[in-house]
């Protein structure tokens, strides 16, 4: 189907906003009336600007406080729109946009409201013009799409018909039953449909609507069963996005088209109209791959973890650590930055890695270019949007490429195996990019999105959401930083799972390894919440591990130190199935320092 998008969405001068949306693969923008206004260039000029980046104006919008209001109060109304139809003829559209009305002038009356949209349609069609009428869910007397349609329906006119906003239809009710009406409206009476998510918040609907909403798939409303209901009435115009963001008008305009145009193709998948290649949803972790300036420091905390270094690249200055399934690669290549070690990427087992990648591709992820030997395995790889490379690998398949074929094996002492895998990642996101992380891991890599939860961090709140696929052997926790930025604290981190955590934290301990400290109090508020076996919890304190139950288990766990801009975790998981963010403020308060006034 048809793409568009509004510029209101997307942070930037008029003309940035049209080369994003073009360069994303949008077919059409709506033209928000403020942008037009902004802008130096001519009415003619944006026309012929949209033709060279082979965009149409879909929509010109909007034009509000129309109808139901006195005659005077029309008149001055009519005559604002002739010089606004009279634009559109410049600028090259032919469909305007009139929100219900919230002039505290405006009376409760259906039959004035049809009669003088009625006239603005007469008018509107001598220019060649279609008005698209929408219920504002805060409109002083039409707040309903279906009341919104009766007074289309009353006026019948061919010039007016009725928009759709899922916004302002489903912030009012999502329940099946409220969108039933949808389907006593004539496919061509429906102008235009914008589309937008929304997480679902207790607030006041106005303040929901311009700071909260977002793109289809990153927020709680179902807008996959309206569309089908929509395109069930025979509805063939764009689908279009219309979203207020405080975060997005900030961003950088073209990430932001990239991720509102994937978050299109991903509905228009849901909804059964667009054929892309079938996700290939990924079974484990088969390495992470930290980068460094100095191995030194991260090599003397993975010893003490007790993984060995067994392999090491054939071609490039690449160490492969190893303990029971876990992997991790060293890279002290020039691409390491000069602020410490970082996790760089993840190897991630695909069952096909080939239409692993042909999925991400088709979802605006290319794969990425890489130096790679002759004798290297063919590995591809695609960009996270935090820039956290994504490698689809074969492990141990003899039908496939296998990527350890690239490394020769070192001689080293075993080391001790109390860790058996990775058991989670922990991703932390830049500010603006934390909803299209949750959709980009959800849409190319077909993982499953968990509820989003607040974390409470000294300096602010930290929002966190994991993304798993469905046995659990990946799960990825996506997180957003509370200001200011510390790179001590806002770092990536790997979860190592173990069966045995105080075990295995004591050989770290007796290895030279350094476990974050844990506050006393912390022990003495498990002891209130929480009965432990006779000495258990003086271990826990003693080891610096940290203990959390649920409704499906248990759960302990402790830290390294942070090293650079990574630290690592021991997990042990009896049945648990969360990340243990009731100590993460725990957590996040000892790696700042601050453990109590």
């Amino acid at each position: 189907m048809r793409t568009s998008i509004a510029t209101v969405s997307l942070s930037g001068s008029l003309t940035e906003k049209l080369t994003a949306a073009a360069r994303a693969g949008f077919d059409g923008v709506e033209i928000f009336e403020n942008d037009l206004l902004a802008s130096p260039l001519t009415p003619e000029e944006i026309r012929s600007r949209c033709a060279d980046l082979g965009l149409g104006i879909d929509l010109y919008q909007p034009m509000r406080d129309m109808e139901a209001v006195p005659e005077e109060q029309f008149a001055h109304n009519l005559r604002r729109a002739r010089h606004k139809f009279e634009l559109m003829g410049r600028l090259g559209t032919d469909t305007v946009l009139v929100c219900s009305s919230v002039h505290p002038l405006a009376v409760d009356d259906d039959a004035l409201a049809a009669e003088q949209l009625g006239r603005l349609a007469d008018l509107a069609r001598e220019f060649g013009v279609r008005v698209a009428y929408e219920a504002l869910a805060w409109g002083r007397h039409v707040s309903t799409y279906d009341h919104a349609w009766q007074i289309v329906r009353a006026a019948d006119h061919p010039a007016l018909g009725t928009c759709l906003d899922s916004f302002h239809i489903l912030s009012r009710g999502s329940e099946p039953k409220s969108l039933e009406a949808i389907a006593d409206i004539p496919g061509e009476k429906i102008f235009f449909l914008q589309l937008a998510d929304a997480p679902l918040l207790a607030m006041d609907v106005l303040q929901w609507s311009r700071h909260y909403r977002c793109f289809p798939g990153q927020g709680g409303f179902d807008l996959a069963d309206l569309v089908r209901r929509v395109l069930h009435t025979g509805y063939d115009g764009p689908l279009s996005l219309e979203v207020f963001n405080d975060v997005y008008r900030q961003a950088d305009a073209g990430p932001t088209a990239v991720d509102a145009h994937r978050s299109l193709l991903a509905l228009q998948e849901a909804v059964g109209v667009a054929l892309l290649p079938e996700p290939v949803v990924p079974t484990g972790v088969a390495f992470a791959e930290l980068v460094t300036p100095d191995a030194g420091p991260v090599a003397a905390v993975l010893g003490a973890l007790g993984f060995a270094r067994t392999a090491r690249h054939r071609s490039k200055p690449v160490d492969l650590w190893q303990q029971g399934e876990a992997r991790l690669l060293v890279n002290t290549g020039p691409a390491g930055r000069r602020d410490g070690t970082g996790l760089a990427a993840i190897g991630l087992e695909s069952p096909d890695p080939a239409g692993a990648a042909r999925r991400a591709e088709s979802l605006l992820a290319p794969v990425l270019p890489r130096r790679r030997a002759a004798e290297d395995a063919p590995l591809d790889a695609v960009a996270a949007p935090d820039g956290t490379e994504l490698f689809f690998c074969a492990t141990g398949r003899p039908e496939l490429p296998d990527w350890r074929a690239d490394f020769a094996d070192v001689a080293h002492e075993a080391g001790v195996t109390g860790v058996r895998r990775i058991d989670h990642l922990a991703l932390v996101q830049p500010w603006h990019q934390f909803d299209e992380a949750a959709l980009f891991h959800r849409s190319v890599l077909g993982l499953r999105a968990q509820e989003s939860v607040d974390v409470a961090d000294p300096y602010g709140l930290m929002r966190s959401r994991a993304v798993t696929n469905p046995d659990g052997s990946v799960r990825i926790a996506l997180s957003v930083g509370a200001a200011p930025i510390d790179d001590t604290v806002h770092a990536q981190h790997i979860a190592f799972a173990t069966d045995d955590v105080v075990t295995a934290a004591r050989r770290f301990r007796d290895a030279g390894g350094r476990v974050l400290p844990i506050p006393a109090n912390y022990y003495d508020d498990l002891a209130a919440r929480f009965e432990f076996a006779d000495g258990e919890l003086e271990t826990y304190r003693e080891l610096g591990i940290l203990y959390d139950r649920d409704a499906y288990g248990e759960f302990r766990h402790c830290y390294t130190r942070t090293v650079g801009r990574v630290f690592f975790e021991l997990v042990q998981r009896d049945g648990y199935r969360g990340y243990g963010a009731q100590n993460a403020p725990v957590r996040l308060a000892a790696q700042h320092g601050v453990t109590g006034a």
